[in-house]
């Protein structure tokens, strides 16, 4: 069954995507969830400076 979650495309360079595979393998990780790991930290971050983002 295919995901139901939206898809978000970036370009990024080649050597980027296989050192983040190479992070990713070493944290038993997909580069996809890697990334996601990446962007809740950088959320949590700022939202711990910053305050709660409010999403309706």
């Amino acid at each position: 069954m295919p995901s139901e979650l939206p898809r978000f495309t970036i370009r990024v360079s080649p050597d980027l995507i296989k050192k983040m595979g190479y992070i990713a393998e070493e944290s038993g990780r997909s580069i996809n969830k890697e990334i996601e790991q990446l962007i809740k930290a950088h959320i949590a971050a700022y939202e711990k400076k910053n305050g709660p983002i409010n999403i309706d």
